[in-house]
C-alpha cells in the first residue's frame, strides 16, 4: 500500500497523457480534474478530444494497476444562460455516460454553471449556520450545567 505522498508521485506520469492531448488538469490526492474549454458552437470537436483523452487517461490506470471509476465522473458545462441552453453534451468516460452536474465542489469552492457562486454562498452560509447552532447549544448547556460555588443550594 502506497502513503499519500508516493501515490501522487507514482500516478504524476498521468499528466502527461492528460497533456498529450491539449487538455489542463489538475490533480489532488486520488481525484485528477481535467478542464477543456470550447465555444459552444463547436463542442463535437472538443468531446472528441475529451473522450479520446479519458480513454488513454483509463488505459494508462490500468496499463499501472489502477482503475478509473466512471460512477464517480461528471462534467460541469459553464457559460452564459444562451450557451447552456444550445448546448448538449453527450460525452462517456470509461464507456458510461458522463452526467451533467448543475454544481461542482472543486477545493472547497462550489462551481455553477453560469459561475454566479450562488451554490457556494449558500452551502457556506448553510456551513456557518450548523456550526453557530452548535457553539449555541453547547454554550447553553454549559451555562446550564455550571453553577457557581458561591450560590445556595
Amino acid at each position: 500500500m502506497l502513503g499519500p505522498l508516493l501515490f501522487a508521485v507514482y500516478c504524476c506520469p498521468v499528466g502527461d497523457v492528460i497533456s498529450q492531448h491539449g487538455i489542463t488538469y489538475h490533480q489532488y490526492a486520488d481525484d485528477t480534474q481535467l478542464r477543456l474549454s470550447m465555444h459552444a458552437d463547436n463542442t463535437a470537436e472538443g468531446l472528441a478530444v475529451l473522450a479520446a483523452c479519458t480513454a488513454d487517461v483509463r488505459q494508462w490506470y490500468t496499463q499501472n494497476g489502477l482503475q478509473l471509476n466512471p460512477d464517480k465522473s461528471e462534467a460541469l458545462i459553464v457559460g452564459t444562460s444562451s450557451q447552456l441552453n444550445t448546448t448538449s453534451i453527450p460525452s462517456s468516460v470509461a464507456g458510461k455516460n458522463l452526467p451533467v452536474a448543475d454544481s461542482m465542489k472543486v477545493l472547497g469552492v462550489v462551481l455553477d454553471r453560469r459561475l454566479s457562486f450562488d451554490c457556494h454562498a449558500t452551502s457556506v452560509a448553510r456551513a456557518l449556520t450548523s456550526t453557530l447552532m452548535q457553539s449555541d447549544t453547547s454554550a447553553t448547556y454549559r451555562r446550564r450545567s455550571w453553577r457557581s460555588p458561591w450560590r445556595a443550594a
